[in-house]
């Protein structure tokens, strides 16, 4: 008997002929297995019963790095082109448009680590050591399918003992396209600034002299490179600020293990399961507070958790290990740009930031940040999508007719491509602010689409004019140019993430979104499903003085919503004054005046930074969304008090008054009640009124589900108290866990409302 299998998803890179080859083998099974374009094909010949459990077991026992998502069986009543009762792996065919997808980049396994650290094996201490289960696969990958010729290791030819463990099908290196060691593969140099080698010998030992001296130290990543300090040592953390010219946003920490981990945070079952999971994320982890001095102040200031990662490449093992102690590991980049992956140009920008710069010869194809996440409810939620989980698809429910990119937005940018049933979300790119992020994000959509074999048809992007992505969008020149909505794309990208469709209640509360009507909304109530929404809430518009000035000084937007409380504010509106000082009088004045200069908005971000500034919590930011987070870590998690917001309907829509919970809190403050408190209640308050709305709509419509998404939702403790009320309260409720809830998520919102709008317009 013959067939022909055809396998398809995320099965190139994973292990997965070396798997099938195995498979047949002991099967007795003849034939032969290889890549091509689409996928894996199989041609296979033996008994029928075989042949049958040779099928069972190809999805049950695939590799843990494959995501099957569909096997295809042909017969072909003929014997399979083996030769001589052998099953073969072949060369790839490397004709046809690519439709398979390409895995993640995966951090060192277990049995690498082993071999890493043994002085009898001949990759110890060799910082570039993988397998079939680990290692670099989309930041080397420039074409499909994927075989060395096609990565960036194509410069390095195999040496007999590489050579022999590749093709040998008991091991684990079989077929494995990375595969090196020293005598064949990348090596590694301590340079400086002028690319001048700074150490002979032992380079992961010298670069580690580098950060015990106090030195800044540039790090090669998988993706990019990195700023590494001691994170014991304060003045290196506080130089590595200011050369970085970073004032307040925490710094990441890279810890050796788990043991070293639980000595600076709180480390549960589930935090244990992100930190060493396959992609190994910053995860977001509450600070011991038994412990002082565990790291610089400088590292994180006045946060009370720290965002920490394990080690996820053999060189950070060796880093680590050397170092002795938890190091600062930052993304290196100049302030509003990409992290830097290219040799040259890192030696070039970087050489004002780092003292040293610990690098290698494999190119970087495709630059990956790290990936940020945070348990809310018992699970990981990612913040930031990027290293180790793209480009992993998503599945959308319907056949997009022709192909869509999802532009995404100006902030936390990243793209998505959709072909068929597959949404494939870029990683992480950042903001779009200048040239260099401009230009990173125009090659990787050429790139992303060369590899997917993806050319968009369909540009979906922001209604916002200005926005470098809607510019971008609209300048292709083969695309149909799709404008969805922001808060509507937000909704949809929840549905998306939870592979919904169904009309829900979309509660979306960010910072800032242009609306529908051309005014900039931020707390949003839609009856939404992925074709089109309805505007069912909002929170009652205020006035931005200064427009984005009112976003990097929530000052004044506690002036605009103390000028709308006709002089209510009592002694915290003098305090807040007397800060602002001579700014304050115009700043109310032009709010009270309204127009251009301080034009509405309904925004939810807005309204904590205005109670974030009246508390005394932060009056600037220097990242966005700071005076948001720390009025979420001030709050007393014991108070269960809740602050009143009124709601009114005008013109069918219901209208929640902001300025109810504002003047609530100026009571408590004046009534001598701490920030803590104020907080929480605050914060409470806000639970409580999306409550009361989503009921309101529930009777209206009969809707049951409700999906939460945008910024504000990525306050845990926020996320995690409207959840559990409205669940009491009988709603189905559906949260971001693939994708950001901010606008990280955005471009795979556009995407799907733009493929859904494409086939059932």
């Amino acid at each position: 008997m013959g067939v022909r299998v055809r396998v398809e998803g995320v099965v190139q890179g994973v292990g997965f002929r070396p798997f099938v080859h195995g498979l047949a083998t002991r099967l007795g099974l003849a034939g032969r297995v290889g890549n091509d374009a689409r996928g894996v094909f199989v041609e296979l010949d033996g008994e029928r019963d075989r042949i049958a459990e040779f099928l069972t077991r190809l999805e049950r026992d695939a590799p843990p790095l494959a995501a099957i998502e569909r096997v295809t069986v042909t017969p072909t009543g003929r014997a399979a082109a083996g030769g001589e009762g052998r099953f073969l792996i072949v060369a790839s065919e490397r004709s046809g448009t690519p439709r398979t997808l390409v895995s993640p980049d995966i951090a060192t396994c277990a049995d690498c680590l082993a071999e890493l650290a043994d002085p009898a094996d001949r990759r110890y201490r060799y910082p570039f050591v993988n397998c079939v289960n680990c290692g670099p696969r989309l930041t080397i990958t420039r074409a499909l399918p994927y075989d060395r010729p096609l990565t960036t290791m194509a410069g390095f030819a195999m040496c007999d003992a590489c050579l022999a463990e590749y093709h040998d099908p008991a091991d684990r290196r079989f077929h494995a396209q990375p595969v090196c060691c020293p005598a064949c593969g990348p090596a590694l140099r301590l340079v400086d600034a002028r690319d001048t080698p700074q150490a002979g010998g032992d380079v992961p030992a010298a670069a580690a002299r580098v950060l015990r001296g106090g030195g800044v130290l540039a790090v090669k990543g998988l993706g990019g490179y990195h700023l590494a300090v001691v994170a014991t040592d304060e003045r290196a953390a506080a130089e590595l600020r200011r050369r970085k010219r970073r004032a307040d946003k925490p710094f990441a920490v890279m810890v050796a293990d788990l043991a070293q981990a639980r000595l600076l945070c709180e480390v549960d079952a589930v935090a244990r399961a992100l930190l060493t999971g396959r992609d190994r994320p910053i995860v977001l982890l509450p600070r011991r507070t038994d412990i002082s001095g565990a790291v610089a102040d400088a590292v994180a200031p006045g946060q009370r958790h720290l965002g920490l990662m394990l080690p996820y490449t053999p060189l950070h093992h060796l880093l680590l290990a050397e170092t002795g102690a938890p190091i600062v590991l930052t993304s290196a980049n100049l302030a509003g740009e990409p992290i830097e992956y290219d040799d040259r140009a890192a030696l070039d920008r970087l050489g004002g930031m780092a003292d040293a710069f610990l690098t290698h010869d494999r190119p970087i194809h495709l630059r990956a940040d790290d990936s940020v996440t945070r348990v809310v409810r018992g699970r990981g939620t990612l913040l930031r999508r990027s290293r180790g989980h793209a480009p992993a698809p998503f599945t959308l429910p319907w056949e997009a007719p022709r192909p869509v990119l999802g532009c995404g937005a100006a902030l936390k940018n990243t793209f998505c491509l959709v072909r068929g049933r597959h949404a494939v979300v870029s990683p992480h790119l950042g903001d779009l602010e200048g040239y260099e992020a401009l230009r990173a994000y125009a090659a990787g959509i050429e790139h992303f689409s060369a590899l997917l074999g993806v050319r968009p048809e369909v540009a979906a992007h922001d209604l916002h004019p200005d926005y470098p992505s809607t510019r971008y969008a609209l300048s292709l020149p083969d695309a149909e140019p799709v404008p969805v909505q922001h808060h509507h794309a937000h909704i949809a990208s929840c549905l998306a993430d939870n592979g919904e469709h169904g009309r829900v209640i979309g509660v979306a509360f960010d910072g800032l979104g242009y609306g529908a009507d051309g005014t900039l909304w931020g707390g949003e109530f839609l009856l939404a499903d992925l074709v089109s929404f309805e505007r069912a809430g909002h929170l009652a518009p205020v006035p931005m003085p200064g427009g984005q000035a009112a976003v990097r000084q929530p000052w004044r937007m506690a002036a605009a919503y103390l000028a709308g409380l006709d002089g209510a504010a009592g002694p915290c509106e003098a305090a807040v004054a007397r800060r602002a000082g001579a700014r304050w009088e115009s700043v109310t004045a032009l709010a009270r005046r309204g127009g251009a200069a301080a034009p509405l908005t309904s925004s939810a971000g807005r309204l904590f930074d205005a109670v974030a500034a009246l508390a005394g919590v932060r009056d600037t930011i220097t990242y966005e969304g700071q005076a948001a987070i720390e009025l979420e870590q001030l709050a007393d998690p014991m108070e269960r008090g809740a602050y009143p917001a009124g709601i009114a309907r005008h013109d069918g829509v219901l209208v929640v008054a902001g300025a109810d919970l504002v003047r609530a809190a100026l009571e408590d403050l004046a009534g001598g009640a701490g920030p803590p408190v104020v907080s929480a209640r605050f914060h409470n308050g806000v639970r409580e009124l999306i409550v009361r709305c989503c009921t309101a709509l529930r009777e209206e419509t009969g809707l049951t589900t409700v999906a939460l998404s945008g910024g504000v939702f990525q306050n845990v403790l926020l996320a995690e108290r409207t959840v559990e009320r409205l669940e009491r309260a009988g709603f189905r409720v559906l949260t971001h866990a693939g994708v950001p809830a901010g606008d990280g998520g955005i471009s795979l919102g556009q995407a799907a409302v733009a493929a859904a709008r494409d086939l059932f317009r």
